[in-house]
Parts: structure tokens; C-alpha cells; sequence
């Protein structure tokens, strides 16, 4: 094997590992989302009610997109604390609040990317929309909402996962950009052995 392939080999299984991790926290934080959204469904307004209309538009936003927002928040600092720790561990390259506000800006864009497709699933007119006949919200497990934002996770989670890699917690890391280009992320880290 040549040492381009060997080290697009050692790069990759790397990379795997990592994928794997963010997966796992993911997986908490699923959890995390999917209680804290039923939590507040629970104690909330009904989650197809509208909350406030959107100007100039027949568009609302309703409860379930005030929920999928509060249940994104409370699991994107779970996720967060747990990605700096484990996932990247990067706890002793920057601050904390240096690479939360990365983090959060990614899910935030995520989170507006999620909405939408969110309200796609929810809207009864869409052409996406979960069958109303099967999802009827008799039980926990015929729920639009629940079943809308595991759809939505699963969709977003591979994009913020990239962007998470790429920015976050390579190129915030130490303040060095030049670790936010997967391509060269070995060899500076190499050269940086070799000195």
C-alpha cells in the first residue's frame, strides 16, 4: 500500500471512530430530545396549535415547533459537553464557551433545516406529511410529533456531524484553521511530529 493510501486509510478509520462516538452521543441525546419533547407536550398547549401567525402569510408557528426548539436546546448542551469530552476531546484545547457557540450555531442551522422539514411532515397538505390514518396521536407510539422529529434527527444528524468535525472542534481547537481542512489534517498533524 503507498503511503498516500495507508494514510488515507489511517484518516478514514479515524474518521469512523469519531462517527461512531458522535453516534453514541447522538443516541443520548436523542433521548434527551425525544423526553424533553415529550415532556412538553405533556404540560404544554396542544402541539398542532398555533401560537403566532407569520406576517403577510396563511403560515403559522405552532407548539410543536416551539417544542422541537426547546427539546433541540436542552440536547445540543447535552451533546455538546459530551462531544467536547469524548467524542473530539477537545476540553484542554479551547474554552468551553469558545466551541459551545460553534456548536450551537451549527445546530441552530440544523435545528432551522429541521423545522422545516419538521413542519413538511406535520402539515396535513404536504406531500411528505406522516399518514394521519397511521399516526392518529392514540397512543405514544402512533404520535405525528414523535415520529416527525426522530425523522428530522436522523436526516440532520449526518450534516451536523460534518460541519461539527470540520469547525467546531478542529479549526476552533487552539485557534488553528488549518486543522478544519480534512485534507491536510494529517499532514499538519504529522509535521507537527516531526518538529
Amino acid at each position: 500500500m503507498t503511503s498516500r493510501g495507508g494514510a488515507l486509510l489511517v484518516r478514514h478509520r479515524r474518521n469512523l471512530v469519531l462517527l461512531a462516538r458522535f453516534g453514541a452521543v447522538g443516541a443520548t441525546g436523542v433521548l434527551v430530545n425525544m423526553l424533553t419533547l415529550i415532556l412538553l407536550r405533556k404540560v404544554g398547549p396542544h402541539f398542532d396549535d398555533a401560537v403566532v401567525g407569520l406576517v403577510a402569510t396563511d403560515f403559522n408557528i405552532r407548539w410543536y415547533h416551539v417544542y422541537s426548539t426547546v427539546a433541540f436546546l436542552v440536547a445540543n448542551l447535552s451533546n455538546f459537553q459530551l462531544n467536547r469530552t469524548w467524542t473530539f476531546q477537545s476540553s484542554r484545547a479551547a474554552g468551553w464557551w469558545r466551541e459551545y457557540w460553534p456548536f450551537l450555531v451549527v445546530g441552530l442551522g440544523g435545528q432551522v433545516i429541521g423545522l422545516a422539514l419538521l413542519t413538511l411532515l406535520m402539515h396535513p397538505h404536504s406531500p411528505v406529511s406522516l399518514p394521519t390514518d397511521v399516526f392518529d396521536d392514540s397512543t405514544g407510539l402512533r404520535n405525528r410529533l414523535y415520529w416527525s422529529q426522530l425523522i428530522v434527527i436522523v436526516l440532520v444528524t449526518p450534516l451536523s456531524f460534518v460541519l461539527n468535525k470540520l469547525w467546531t472542534f478542529a479549526a476552533v481547537r487552539g485557534g488553528r484553521p488549518d486543522l478544519a481542512d480534512p485534507l491536510r489534517e494529517e499532514q499538519v498533524l504529522t509535521s507537527e511530529d516531526l518538529t
